[in-house]
């Protein structure tokens, strides 16, 4: 047996307007499903096989929806906080209605990419321990980085507390007082990547999330701004090979 919703909650849900604003629309004749006028606002529908217009347009029902964010800094990865802006508060109004949450979590001052959606078995999936799904960062470290590093970060690294973290792969981009690097974890410890520069007595100065599993973060992206996924980068996000 299929499931139906009440068409007032499925619209209101879906950003047409509050339940008060939905019984109006049905009040004027501009609510059809299957192409009868709708004149009752508790009446229930399937979503997925009944055609709904409203106001003249057909209305396309998603279960689920998947963003992908260029996060900014200063906003943290969270539904609701009282000090920080969220994710969510950032948002564009359009997607406020579909209770999105941040797939893991970026520091407040780390950038890049973040997913976005209300996909609760894709999320678990891409955060659970036990799929080690990598994800890879681009850094600005103050001090030289070299082939020992390397080697540190592909046997492990032991954190401050007494953590040794998974095996790790680190790039060398340019070296010097100030170094740019690539790394990639198989795992997510609070702040990891700083405290695995902190244990080779390096500091993170940029922090940049630049892919998660197969899916690249979109460089047309700028900071603060988000995107629906397409079919194909949701097949990407679900491969989680690199």
């Amino acid at each position: 047996m299929r499931d139906t919703q009440r068409i007032d909650k499925l619209l209101s849900n879906s950003g047409f307007g509050t339940r008060k604003e939905i019984k109006q629309l049905i009040k004027n004749g501009a609510l059809k499903v299957n192409g009868n006028i709708v004149k009752d606002s508790g009446m229930h529908v399937d979503p997925e096989r009944s055609m709904i217009e409203v106001a003249g347009e057909i209305f396309k029902y998603r279960k689920y929806i998947y963003l992908m964010m260029n996060k900014p800094q200063g906003v943290i990865s969270s539904t609701d906080d009282k000090k920080h802006a969220t994710v969510v508060d950032i948002l564009p109004d359009c997607y406020k209605c579909f209770n999105l949450f941040p797939v893991g979590r970026l520091d407040i001052d780390t950038v890049g990419l973040l997913i976005m959606t209300n996909d609760g078995q894709l999320a678990h999936e891409l955060l659970s321990p036990k799929k080690h799904v990598p994800k890879k960062y681009y850094a600005v470290v103050s001090g030289n980085i070299n082939e020992e590093h390397i080697g540190l970060f592909k046997k492990g690294v032991i954190l401050d507390d007494g953590y040794n973290t998974l095996p790790s792969e680190l790039k060398i981009i340019k070296t010097g007082d100030i170094s740019e690097v690539e790394v990639i974890i198989h795992e997510g410890k609070f702040h990891q990547i700083k405290r695995m520069f902190e244990a080779i007595d390096k500091k993170v100065k940029y922090l940049k999330r630049i892919k998660m599993g197969n899916l690249i973060l979109d460089d047309t992206l700028s900071e603060g701004e988000c995107r629906e996924l397409s079919d194909e980068e949701i097949v990407l996000l679900r491969d989680r090979t690199i």
